[in-house]
């Protein structure tokens, strides 16, 4: 099957190279012509050092490379997914299957991503969610792994695990878009959390509390906009939480860290180099989605004071720890 992957960072170049390791011909879209240039003279993506890209894989910044695909990989970061989508509508073939792996909230309209594509599609492709803890420097080596992908047509779902399965990368399947979305967005707020415990020198008890404590947060959110519970004892949910909050792969914890630390969060992501923190922006999307649903998430409000007011970390925390003494399962009837 022809495929491609619109957006040539790190993890669209891994499920690329997954996508070709499983024999179908390959696109890899890059929005510069600088980019793609670089990735065609030095065969190799800088974001995953030691990591080859085969000849037969085709570099690209012509987005007519979607036309005659059996399915479309959307990899750009999530402040770009609506403008990609708007431009991919005149190119895509009808029906053609569209695996949105961003992760993020849209900021000015607090819409999930694939509730974005869908907008500036007009319907014109099913959409399929991918999440789960993949980060992509370890998929793009062949570190076995596996995530879950979620569409509301199940023969979608099953197409595209045909897709991408192998050995390597192990694919589940669910109906539940939104809890994955939710899940994928939310989580990097709760490891920029993490990241902030490990930079202020916390323990591990301080990082296990704001990780569980979170996923309820996050889960709560997720049931009240329609998800099923189940999904944030999945991949998508604790995996994912798990890999992100801890691994040093993780841009939201390495950010998490210089803010601990005392840095603010703009300082932060310069240090980072400017790399995408998705989760500061998932931040302020989160807290408005919960301000409207009417939602209890003091972890994420707390972040979103730290990011976007200007509020000390450790005094956060010490307003999170003098919280009123609450049942672990008030509200949250068993969820897991």
């Amino acid at each position: 099957m022809r495929t491609a992957v619109i957006g040539s960072g790190a993890w669209g170049t891994a499920l690329a190279l997954a996508l070709l390791e499983n024999g179908h011909e390959t696109a890899l879209w890059s929005y510069t012509e600088q980019e793609s240039a670089a990735l065609r003279e030095k065969r190799e993506n800088p974001m995953l050092p030691g990591v080859p890209l085969p000849e037969s894989l085709e570099l690209t910044t012509d987005l007519s490379c979607v036309k005659g695909c059996g399915a479309v990989v959307l990899a750009t970061p999530s402040f770009a997914v609506r403008a990609t989508a708007r431009r991919l509508k005149e190119t895509l073939d009808p029906g053609v299957p569209v695996i949105l792996v961003s992760k993020g909230i849209e900021k000015d309209s607090s819409l999930l991503l694939h509730q974005v594509v869908v907008e500036e599609t007009g319907g014109l492709c099913p959409v399929v969610v991918l999440s789960g803890p993949s980060h992509a420097e370890e998929v793009g080596r062949g570190v076995p792994t596996a995530v879950v992908v979620a569409c509301e047509d199940r023969s979608v779902a099953l197409l595209v695990q045909d897709l991408l399965m192998s050995r390597r990368l192990r694919i589940y399947t669910s109906p539940d878009i939104i809890g994955v979305e939710i899940g994928a967005a939310l989580k990097n707020v709760i490891a920029l959390c993490a990241g902030c415990c490990d930079g202020m020198d916390f323990g591990d008890n301080t990082k296990a509390m704001l990780m569980t404590r979170g996923l309820t947060e996050i889960a709560r959110l997720g049931v009240a906009m329609g998800a099923r519970k189940e999904t944030f004892a999945g991949l998508a949910g604790v995996g994912d939480l798990i890999v992100t909050c801890t691994s040093m792969h993780s841009r939201n914890r390495r950010a998490g860290i210089l803010i601990g630390k005392g840095r603010t969060a703009r300082e932060a992501m310069d240090e980072l180099g400017g790399a995408v923190v998705e989760g500061y922006y998932a931040a302020a999307s989160a807290k408005a989605l919960a301000d409207r649903a009417g939602v209890e998430m003091p972890i994420i409000t707390g972040a979103y004071g730290v990011l976007y007011e200007g509020q000390n970390p450790r005094q956060v925390l010490e307003g999170l720890m003098a919280r009123e003494r609450r049942d672990e399962l008030e509200q949250e009837e068993s969820w897991i």
